[in-house]
């Protein structure tokens, strides 16, 4: 596979994914290490439903997917990506009649079509967890239609994976109906590779753990609907995991937000991760909405540009203006990180990504009207699909975002904020977008004439301090306000000079 070496601006990649289940086509533009689904459609063709009972794909999932994959060449056609990649997994490679699917689609469509093996399927599900959080350890498991794949994130990166016979369509069709039969059949096949799998966090890939999260986030009343890098402990999973076995269909679908599509095999899947659980040791469980497409992707993608941090990158884009917020960003984050440096971290180590990642959202919210714009810059913040961040730091840089553009200390959503954000967590927060706001007036958004400015956070103040014959134009009665705001944040005396000059104001 040739890597991508992605434009400065944009890339159209086009992913076919036939699942055990679903047939999905995704399109999706990259902006360097940012990747964003701007095109999502799935059906639900059932390709293995047969497999334990006939060996073979089912003749009516056939005819569902051709049809489907049909309609996907269309778009293919009409969006003309640079770039497509067309995959199958555990169905087709154990079916029967798997190759000759294959050879139709070719044949009919012009569709090649890969299938990959246990182990690529692993690899690649593994390569999108990193996609999507490239500070992951631990194990990612992707459980689909007819096969778990498990792999381990090591210091070095993936390890060798194995598969597993564990999704709904590999057991047999007179056990599904037992959940105590159904949970046997699931043992039998995760005790052997307890040992070599055990672990403290499981990264949860594929539809059915997707919808297990949301099940569990409506238990916990938990307030942030997002997905990706949801975290829950070992207890919440078994509750969760146990609720669901002890629900009749017709209760789960009284559940909002559940697909409705999936209800069927949400069961298997919560027995599935009750299993691993206790097996393999797990006390958390993150889930991932980043899987086997992104990893596809990823695995194409240069050195280059994987070396790219993905929440800097997807902040620089989702701020807007191209290279131009990018210079902006850049030059804020350079003139406010040794400052911030000085101040003791509430995010440990991620304290200069996360700074380096609300600079790039200086822009962001530009072109709306300035009424409304901190409130629709925090919300767009915090429900991004961008890569690299927790819930969290999705919490922080939002409050960061709205802060960049007003003094107001009530920010929307405030239930979101306590639950996820200490009150140290949320002043910083402010603060940091105090600072951002700070330099955007200081400077007129100016890359340049930041750097005619130094922003020092000392024991007892805040200065601001122009370079000489720079004070006139630096120096007025907004920014004062501005540093103003920052110096109460930061519980500082305000300080503004000119190098060459007494000091101009000293601001108790």
């Amino acid at each position: 596979m040739s890597a991508i070496n992605l434009r400065p601006t944009h890339s159209d990649v086009a992913v076919i994914d036939v699942g055990s289940n679903s047939v999905r086509l995704v399109l999706y533009r990259m902006d360097g290490r940012a990747i964003w689904s701007v095109y999502n459609e799935k059906v639900l063709a059932g390709l293995g439903r047969d497999l334990s009972r006939t060996g073979a794909l089912s003749p009516a999932g056939v005819d569902a997917a051709l049809t489907v994959l049909a309609r996907f060449r269309a778009l293919i056609d009409a969006a003309k990506p640079r770039h497509v990649f067309a995959a199958a997994t555990a169905a087709v490679r154990d079916a029967s009649d798997g190759e000759a699917f294959r050879h139709r689609v070719r044949g009919e469509l012009g569709i090649d079509l890969r299938i990959l093996s246990g182990e690529e399927e692993a690899l690649a599900s593994a390569m999108g967890v990193l996609a999507g959080a490239p500070q992951a350890r631990g194990l990612v498991g992707d459980l689909g239609g007819a096969s778990l794949e498990l792999i381990r994130l090591g210091p070095e990166g993936p390890e060798p994976g194995v598969t597993l016979p564990l999704g709904p369509f590999s057991v047999d069709a007179s056990l599904r109906l037992d959940p105590l039969a159904v949970r046997r059949y699931v043992d039998q096949q995760a005790w052997p590779i307890a040992s070599r799998f055990r672990t403290e966090t499981l990264h949860a890939v594929g539809g059915a753990w997707r919808n297990l999260a949301l099940l569990q986030m409506r238990l916990a009343d938990y307030p942030l609907e997002v997905v990706h890098q949801y975290e829950i402990s070992r207890r919440d999973a078994l509750d969760a995991t146990r609720f669901v076995s002890q629900q009749s269909r017709g209760s789960l679908e009284r559940i909002p937000g559940i697909s409705k599509r999936r209800l069927e095999d949400l069961p298997h899947a919560a027995t599935v991760l009750q299993s691993l659980i206790e097996h393999l040791d797990i006390q958390i469980i993150s889930f991932s909405a980043f899987g086997l497409r992104e990893g596809l992707v990823w695995q194409a993608m240069s050195e280059e540009v994987r070396a790219q941090d993905p929440l800097i990158a997807g902040c620089a884009n989702l701020g807007g203006r191209g290279a131009l917020a990018e210079e902006l960003g850049a030059a804020l984050e350079a003139w406010l990180a040794p400052a911030f440096a000085r101040l003791e971290p509430v995010f440990g180590d991620r304290e200069p990504r996360l700074l380096a990642a609300a600079c790039r959202l200086a822009e962001l919210g530009a072109q709306l009207h300035p009424d409304h714009r901190a409130d629709l810059v925090f919300e767009q913040t915090l429900r991004a699909p961008i890569a690299g961040m927790d819930h969290a730091e999705r919490a922080f840089l939002a409050q960061a975002a709205f802060s960049r553009h007003t003094a107001q200390s009530q920010a929307p959503e405030p239930v979101i904020l306590g639950r996820l954000l200490t009150p140290e967590r949320q002043i910083r927060a402010r603060a940091l977008g105090a600072a951002i706001r700070l330099g955007c007036d200081l400077s007129g958004r100016s890359a340049e004439l930041i750097d005619k400015c130094r922003l020092q956070i000392k024991a007892n103040s805040l200065v601001v301090e122009t370079q000489p014959d720079w004070s006139a134009v630096l120096l007025g009665d907004q920014t004062t306000k501005r540093a103003q705001t920052l110096a109460s944040l930061l519980g500082k005396d305000l300080k503004l000079r000119a190098a060459d000059r007494p000091t101009l104001v000293n601001a108790g």
